[in-house]
C-alpha cells in the first residue's frame, strides 16, 4: 500500500496473472478436484503400500509445484494439475495426521484454522490485499498457494470431523457444506458481504463439500456410503476434470481480463467487485 505496492502493481501489469478468473467453471472444476483428491488418495493408500502411496503423492505434488512456479502466466492445465496434486497429497497428509499420529479431527481442524488465519494475516499485512485479482508477483503467488494449502488441510479435517466425529455421515455432511458453500454468495448479492471474504469462505467450504460427496459415492454402505468404490469414483471425476480443463485451455474463458488486474472498483466475470 506504499511505494513497494505501486511497484508491484507496475511489475504485475508487465509480467503475469497466475490464477484464473472466478467463473462458474472455476467452482465446478474446484469441486471436482477436491472430490477426486479424496477418492484417489483413499484408493492409492488402501490398494498399494501406504508409504509408497504417500511418497508418490509427494513426488507428484513437487512436480506440479515446480511447473506452476515455472510458468510466467496462468496456464489452465498447469494450474489445475497443481490443485489436483494439492488435493491428493493434502488428503494423504491429513489422514496421516489422524491415523498415524492419532490427532483428533477437532484438534487438527482448530490447528489448521489457526494456520490459515496466520497466513491471511501475514499476507494482508505484507501486501495490503487478499484479492485473487492481485496475484501478479512471485511473493503474492507464494502467499496465495500457502492459503490454498491451508484451506485444503482445514477443509479435509473439518469434513472428516462432521462425518466421523459428529457421526453425521457422508451425505448429511455434504448437504451441510452445500449450505455453507452457498451462504457467502447469498451474503454478497443480497447484503453486500465483502467479496474477498465471501470468496475465501466459499473456497474453504469446497474441500469438505467435494470430499463428503466423493466419500458418499465411493465408501461402503456399512459406513453410510453407496459402495461404488473409490477407484471408480476417482476415475470418473478425473475424466470430467480433463474435459473441463481441456475446454478452458481452448476457450480461455477463465483468463482474467486486463481490467481486473489490480484495478480498484473493477469487476471480473465473477461479478464480485474488488475494493
Amino acid at each position: 500500500m506504499n511505494q513497494s505496492y505501486s511497484t508491484s502493481r507496475s511489475r504485475g501489469n508487465r509480467f503475469f496473472m497466475k490464477v484464473p478468473e472466478i467463473t462458474i467453471y472455476f467452482w465446478i472444476v474446484k469441486l471436482l478436484t477436491t472430490a477426486m483428491g479424496e477418492s484417489t488418495s483413499d484408493y492409492l493408500v488402501y490398494h498399494i503400500n501406504p508409504y509408497i502411496a504417500v511418497v508418490l503423492g509427494f513426488i507428484g505434488f513437487v512436480i506440479a509445484l515446480v511447473l506452476q512456479f515455472s510458468v510466467r502466466k496462468y496456464v489452465a492445465w498447469v494450474y489445475w494439475l497443481f490443485v489436483m496434486m494439492v488435493a491428493i497429497f493434502g488428503t494423504m497428509v491429513a489422514d496421516v495426521t489422524h491415523i498415524v499420529l492419532g490427532v483428533p479431527y477437532y484438534a487438527s481442524t482448530i490447528a489448521f484454522a489457526i494456520i490459515l488465519t496466520l497466513v491471511f494475516t501475514t499476507w494482508y499485512k505484507v501486501e495490503g490485499t487478499l484479492s485473487i485479482h492481485s496475484i501478479n508477483t512471485r511473493r503474492r503467488e507464494i502467499f496465495y498457494w500457502a492459503a490454498v494449502l491451508a484451506t485444503f488441510a482445514m477443509g479435509t479435517a473439518t469434513g472428516d470431523m462432521t462425518a466421523m466425529t459428529l457421526h453425521l455421515g457422508y451425505l448429511p455432511s455434504g448437504i451441510l457444506f452445500i449450505v455453507l458453500f452457498l451462504l457467502p454468495g447469498i451474503g454478497y448479492f443480497l447484503f453486500r458481504l465483502n467479496p474477498i471474504f465471501a470468496f475465501w469462505f466459499a473456497y474453504v467450504m469446497t474441500r469438505p463439500l467435494g470430499a463428503s460427496f466423493a466419500d458418499w459415492l465411493g465408501k461402503p454402505k456399512s459406513i453410510t456410503g453407496l459402495g461404488y468404490g473409490d477407484g471408480m469414483v476417482g476415475g470418473i471425476l478425473t475424466v470430467l476434470i480433463v474435459i473441463f480443463v481441456g475446454y478452458l485451455t481452448v476457450s480461455k474463458r477463465d483468463v482474467q481480463r486486463e481490467t481486473t488486474r489490480m484495478g480498484h472498483g473493477q469487476y471480473g466475470r465473477s461479478g464480485l467487485r474488488e475494493e
